[in-house]
């Protein structure tokens, strides 16, 4: 039977791994090219805005869709 101690460092290792695969899976966005134009209404997504790599929507559609998820 394992112990107190092994149990938590069994943890820390799951969490651990699971933040490595959340951090790949963002550098994979943001390292991917930016739409020039929003997904959701068509408007143009501003330079600065797309310089940040992984964009597909403007400010406000990006806005709603993260309220919606919520």
């Amino acid at each position: 039977m394992a112990n107190a101690a092994d149990l938590a460092s069994e943890l820390i290792e799951e969490r651990e791994a699971a933040n490595e695969e959340v951090i790949a899976a963002l550098r994979r966005q943001f390292e991917s090219e930016s739409e020039t134009h929003c997904a959701d209404c068509d408007d143009e997504i501003p330079e600065r805005r797309r310089a940040l790599g992984g964009i597909t929507r403007c400010v406000d559609c990006q806005g709603i869709f993260e309220a919606r998820g919520r």
